[in-house]
């Protein structure tokens, strides 16, 4: 028995348009449908295995976004370079092109050999076509997820309670009489035996027992009778339909000329197709390389001298001990291969290289005649050599088995990094709206080598015993990985310098790597029973809270249930406001501040909702991320933030509150070592200054020379008033204007933050822009300049693709252009606090002091200073912070020392 395939193109394609983030090829055209459709197309042939598959395209009705109507075209191409068999009609509709399409193919298959055939769609009204033979499989997207529902006869009466046939009543009732799809499938059940439904329903009209039907029924008897077969699809139209040519092989798909369309439309790569180009050349990860165990010192030696002459190769090390194997398991999809213990250690690496042509993969590990030392010297010896480049991965995890600790201790982390190429980074820079770098994902986009991740090769099993015992597929993995950056590393290169993104990689996110990693490994000593302090503090706050919002609401609830806070609020006492879901009435922050200022329940309620999260998240959660040392370590992640910010995970110690003094106090918990004192040193109106020195603004920058309050010279200037006479009210609304113009604020947020009207919020910000006219200019330009190249850039070169700029969607596209105007400006001040740390962390190393940075809170660097080296701490400071970058604004810090980490701040 055969199987055809039959793709609904137009719904498809549709459904695809408008649930796939947009995305652009490097012309702007639009492909988010194309990639979406594709998607499917690789998941239907994986699920169902056709022998013919064809899409059908019918009539589009109505107007079709501009963004769409360019991807028909455009996908109908690709479908042929796939190799995958496409007809169109530009006569009927593609409900009744698929109907007559089947009627034919049902028809034939009567009378030859039994097919089976399956039609795919996202139209439900196309469940009219199941039959014996015809199953119809109903696409569904479900938070962020395709779903699969496949509907045969017994289904759809399961689900309708009557046969296909009889699914063409149902819209008519739902789409012209307005009943709901519940109570219209159970009115056509009543009747299901009728051979008409609907003329039989309004026989019957005066029976049914609920009035508001009837009415429904009634107001619009002559539109449901006129209608009745509207949604009917025959099966019994005559079209051109040939089962021969829909012929379809799998491996065909990915042709010579399907890949070169798809690197056009920049999607190649993206579905994990192998690349078929060129057989002769392509990169086969099970033909090509090949593991070679080196185990002698002279090999040892000789492998790194061809790599070293050679000047390029690609090291896979992983640094386990006992204690770290638990951390390991987390990184076990294939981070690195250099393992070491205290004990018995098994110290090795993965090194490819030597050659342009040589595949060869050395593993090599410590034994009894080739010693842990003696292995390190030689990784290092190349890691310092000149003209020297190691290609390596997520390499912030790996510092602590490529270097020694005489090197770690004397170099800067320039000369630590300036031969490595960390291929995760590349990747990132390039793409930072990706989100996930892991190094199947790289080998996929750029290589087009599928690598299967560590956890579906071993389970959930850590390292070690992974090693111990799958020591041969172990170090294939691991080959295949080392292999991976040996040939991926060149391409992401030439990407960097095509992109003018060379220079950031080379001189700041390479030897921040460093700088992350030894501030990880440093971590932040905290004081458990002050912690625990904390939060019985916190408890005592909170019972209050407890008891006073239950007094008051005169009964006992739970607060942190949405519904029955809901339902006292705004059913029992009546506030105003409510508005209500399906799950009942919105108790969201915004709701409840409104609220607020006239009931102070309310005002108690956001206060709970504060501390019982302080509590959570910081006196319970900071408690299992203690060490034996009473040190938290944090992991600074470099390749999230599409702005080019560092974030703070495992745990989050970016995100302390500061408005609540409850919040602020879980400072205290953090304090320096012995000998000791905080030191905090945060850059004053950052961004603001950003926003002065690229906009150009004369007015602002005379302003910020002025070295006077910036936010009252910006209410004098705006609301016309002497500098002196300034009130405080003013210069707050001023401050919210001031920084809401860099997130690109609308008047309606405006309004929102000052509890302003609309009308008050735009002139404001009119006047704003009559003050500094630069920077309505500028940000005008940022936008344009961003709707031209398809992303907006820092001043440093950092890009941030804005797809959204493209949409036809007011929204999206509104918030396209907030990004567009607000990424170059946050942007360039977190590239400028990122040089900060490096400079930072190199002075202090380079004169000998002991003093070390140990946190980052974006705008924010906390070194924790010895007390004999306070005074050069702070020079080293004010020296590297406000240096970093020339401006025409100067930058400013605010430097303040403290016993802990709330008195310093």
């Amino acid at each position: 028995m055969s199987r055809i395939v039959l793709i609904d193109g137009n719904n498809i394609l549709r459904k695809a348009f408008y649930n796939v983030p947009i995305m652009t090829d490097t012309t702007g055209l639009q492909t988010n449908a194309i990639f979406g459709f594709v998607n499917v197309l690789l998941k239907v042939v994986e699920k169902e295995k056709p022998d013919n598959l064809c899409v059908v395209f019918g009539t589009e009705e109505g107007v079709i976004p501009k963004g769409l109507h360019e991807q028909f075209s455009v996908l109908k191409e690709l479908i042929l370079a796939m190799r995958i068999n496409f007809v169109a009609s530009e006569e009927l509709k593609v409900t009744a092109f698929l109907g007559s399409i089947v009627g034919r193919l049902e028809k034939e298959a009567s009378t030859k050999e039994e097919l089976e055939i399956t039609v795919v769609t996202g139209d439900w009204n196309i469940l009219q076509l199941v039959s014996k033979q015809t199953k119809v499989c109903v696409i569904e997207t479900s938070n962020g997820k395709t779903i699969f529902r496949d509907y045969g006869i017994d289904i759809v009466q399961e689900e309708y309670q009557f046969t296909p046939e009889f699914l063409c009543t149902l819209p008519v009732l739902t789409e012209i009489a307005h009943i709901g799809k519940k109570t219209a499938i159970n009115l056509l059940c009543t009747y299901v035996a009728k051979e008409d439904l609907l003329e039989e329903l309004y026989v019957h009209l005066e029976e049914l027992p609920q009035k508001s039907i009837r009415e429904k029924l009634l107001q619009n008897k002559e539109d449901v009778l006129q209608n009745k077969e509207s949604w009917k699809i025959f099966k019994n139209t005559i079209v051109d339909f040939s089962l021969e040519k829909t012929a379809f092989t799998a491996g065909n798909m990915f042709s010579m000329e399907a890949n070169a369309l798809l690197k056009k439309l920049s999607l190649y790569g993206k579905f994990g197709q192998a690349e078929l180009e060129n057989n002769t050349t392509a990169i086969d990860i099970n033909r090509d390389i090949k593991v070679v165990a080196i185990r002698t010192k002279e090999d040892v030696q000789s492998a790194f001298d061809r790599v070293i002459k050679a000047g390029f190769a690609a090291i896979r090390p992983i640094h386990i001990k006992a204690k770290d194997i638990s951390e390991f398991g987390a990184h076990a999809d294939g981070q690195m291969f250099l393992q070491m213990n205290a004990e018995e250690s098994i110290f090795g690496c993965m090194l490819c290289g030597g050659s342009e042509q040589e595949q060869n993969v050395y593993f090599m590990e410590s034994c009894d005649v080739i010693s842990a030392e003696f292995l390190q010297q030689q990784i290092e010896r190349m890691l310092l050599s000149d003209k020297m480049s190691v290609a390596v991965f997520d390499v912030k995890n790996d510092y602590g088995s490529l270097f020694s600790e005489e090197s770690d201790k004397k170099l800067a982390s320039y000369e630590i990094t300036k031969h490595l190429f960390d291929c995760k980074i590349a990747a990132y820079l390039l793409n930072p709206l990706k989100g996930d770098y892991d190094i199947v994902d790289v080998a996929k986009e750029h290589l087009n080598i599928q690598l299967q991740k560590w956890v579906e090769i071993f389970g959930k099993s850590d390292f070690s015993t992974i090693y111990r015992n799958q020591k041969e597929m172990c170090l294939t993995c691991l080959a295949k990985e080392t292999y991976v950056l040996y040939r991926v590393e060149p391409l992401l290169e030439t990407a960097l310098v095509q992109n003018k993104m060379d220079k950031l990689f080379r001189e700041l996110e390479m030897p921040l790597t460093y700088v992350l990693f030894d501030m990880e490994r440093e971590g932040i000593l905290v004081r458990p029973e002050e912690l625990k302090a904390y939060g019985e503090a916190l408890n005592v706050r909170i019972d209050e809270l407890e008891k006073a919002i239950h007094n008051v609401a005169g009964e006992v609830f739970n607060i942190n249930s949405p519904k029955q806070l809901g339902e006292i609020l705004f059913d029992k006492m009546k506030l105003p406001g409510g508005k209500k879901t399906k799950t009942g009435y919105s108790t969201a922050a915004e709701v409840l501040e409104k609220l607020a200022p006239e009931n102070p329940i309310v005002k108690d309620i956001l206060e709970y909702r504060g501390l019982t999260k302080l509590k959570s998240t910081y006196a319970d959660g900071l408690a299992v991320f203690i060490d034996a040392k009473n040190k938290i370590h944090t992991n600074f992640n470099q390749t999230i933030t599409a702005t080019g910010r560092l974030s703070s995970t495992e745990p989050n110690l970016q995100n302390i509150p500061m408005r609540m003094e409850l919040g602020r106090r879980i400072r205290k918990v953090f304090v320096p070592q012995e000998g000791c004192i905080f030191m905090d040193a945060d850059y004053s109106q950052i961004e603001l200054r950003v926003l002065a020195h690229m906009s150009e603004d004369h007015q602002l920058i005379e302003a910020y020379k002025m070295e006077e309050d910036i936010h009252r010279i910006t209410a004098s200037k705006v609301f016309h008033t002497p500098f002196a006479e300034v009130t405080d009210l003013q210069r707050r609304n001023a401050k919210a204007v001031n920084f809401g113009i860099v997130y690109g604020i609308s008047s309606f947020g405006l309004s929102q933050d000052l509890s302003i009207t609309r009308k008050e919020a735009e002139i404001y910000i009119d006047e704003y822009f009559k003050t500094y006219p630069g920077i309505k200019k500028f940000l005008d330009t940022l936008v344009e300049d961003a709707k031209e190249k398809g992303y907006c850039e820092t001043m440093f070169g950092r890009r941030r693709p804005v797809p959204e700029l493209k949409s036809t969607n007011f929204m999206q596209r509104s918030f396209g252009e907030r990004v567009a105007m607000n990424s170059p400006i946050q942007g360039t001040a977190a590239d400028i606090i990122k040089y900060a740390m490096v400079h930072v962390y190199d002075a202090l190393k380079a004169k000998g002091l002991q003093s070390k940075l140990i946190l980052q809170i974006h705008d924010e660097l906390l070194i924790e200073t010895r007390k004999d080296e306070v005074e050069q701490v702070r020079a080293v400071l004010s020296q590297e912070m406000q240096n970093a970058c020339e401006l025409a604004v100067k930058l400013e810090i605010d430097l303040h020392t403290g016993m802990d980490w709330y008195e310093a701040k």
